[in-house]
């Protein structure tokens, strides 16, 4: 009998940046800076409100977009917030931003539509484009400050682009776009069949009042898909949940992929999320300011060559200097120098290893001990 699976699915492999942080933590005494997930625990109040939802036995099916009051609560705080108006009708509650983007990309693409993809990027948008069936187009951004170039993105552009994923603040680089990058690209997209995902996870975490989303262009509206997550400024990556938004006629095609993957996000769990959004993350935004500030000048004083992101939590180190590409550079240093950080290759940049700074003041200081004194050694 000839069996055969998704050609899709044979395709990928598992995510290197997991790969490689097992091989971290499976190497005794080894220091790790790799994992974008703080190190606080979710709020007890957040908690207290799942546990009451229990004990009041919202165990139950709830609606498949997300209850009501929780919808209504996500409009409510993405307007007072973000400057953003989308009415409950047109957002979802999603088991995290991840699957936002998979139902997102599965809405929008046919089989070989393109995706540009500026890079360095979370491998995650490479993956769910190839499993939707269709082609990433990676774009460099990297030898122009991380800033998206006008006259490479039109390069990029062709008949079969149908979408692009823009990440601000950027994960592994932690920069943000500009105001004058924005409105570049939104003056090259303005009048094309192209749809923009603003993956926006980062956004709380921001380190400056000069923070804009492409989600502000809402002339473009009907062709924008909004994605957000509790994950990274509540700490509760366990919880899986996030939210997305798009203009009605998108969102309603967008809740059929959710309503047949997952049905919708646990019953019990939601009056937490209403908890967490109306919660001050101002002291957790300084912690990790103070952080960056730290792991910054750090890096300066070894010779290394960063820019300073305006937010996230991650470094993004160049070490093209060394001769090395970036995975066999972190293995050398994980084996030699007992810490490790994520190779770059795995963002689709190479001459690069992304440093998380989620980790505790006396673990930064130990990894950043560690690397210092590794590449004295080169």
């Amino acid at each position: 009998m000839d069996l055969t699976l998704n050609n899709a699915v044979l395709g990928e492999q598992l995510s290197g940046i997991r790969r490689f942080t097992f091989l971290v933590r499976d190497t005794p005494g080894a220091c790790a800076l790799t994992i974008g997930e703080p190190d606080q625990n979710t709020p007890d109040a957040l908690k207290e409100a799942a546990k009451a939802a229990l004990d009041a036995n919202d165990t139950h099916y709830p609606p498949g977009n997300g209850y009501p009051y929780m919808l209504e609560a996500i409009s409510k705080f993405e307007e007072r917030v973000h400057g953003l108006r989308y009415d409950p009708e047109e957002i979802i509650l999603t088991i995290g931003a991840t699957e936002g983007l998979f139902i997102g990309l599965s809405t929008v693409l046919n089989p070989g539509d393109e995706v540009i993809i500026p890079t360095p990027a979370f491998s995650l948008y490479e993956s769910i484009t190839r499993l939707c069936r269709g082609v990433p187009v990676n774009m460099p951004t990297e030898k122009n400050r991380f800033q998206i170039d006008p006259e490479q993105l039109k390069a990029a552009i062709t008949p079969r682009t149908k979408a692009i994923i823009l990440t601000s603040p950027n994960n592994p680089s932690g920069c943000i776009y500009t105001r004058e990058t924005l409105d570049a690209v939104h003056e090259i997209l303005k009048d094309k069949p192209i749809f923009v995902l603003c993956d926006d996870v980062y956004r709380t975490l921001t380190y400056t009042s000069d923070y804009h989303s492409f989600a502000e262009y809402q002339d473009m509206r009907d062709r924008i898909i909004v994605i957000n997550s509790f994950s990274k400024p509540y700490a509760m990556t366990g919880w899986r949940l996030g939210w997305c938004m798009a203009n009605a006629p998108i969102r309603d095609r967008m809740q059929i992929f959710h309503q047949y993957a997952v049905v919708s996000a646990p019953a019990f769990v939601q009056p937490a999320c209403v908890a967490a959004l109306e919660s001050d993350t101002s002291g957790i935004v300084e912690i990790f300011r103070k952080r960056r500030d730290y792991v910054y000048q750090r890096l300066m004083d070894m010779g290394l060559e960063v820019e300073k992101p305006e937010g996230a939590f991650y470094m993004f180190i160049n070490i093209e200097k060394f001769g090395m590409d970036s995975l066999t550079f972190c293995e050398k240093m994980l084996k030699e120098g007992l810490v490790g950080l994520i190779p770059g290759c795995y963002f689709a940049c190479e001459g690069y290893m992304r440093l998380s700074y989620c980790y505790s003041d006396e673990d930064l200081k130990e990894g950043l001990d560690r690397v210092e004194r590794f590449i004295k050694t080169l």
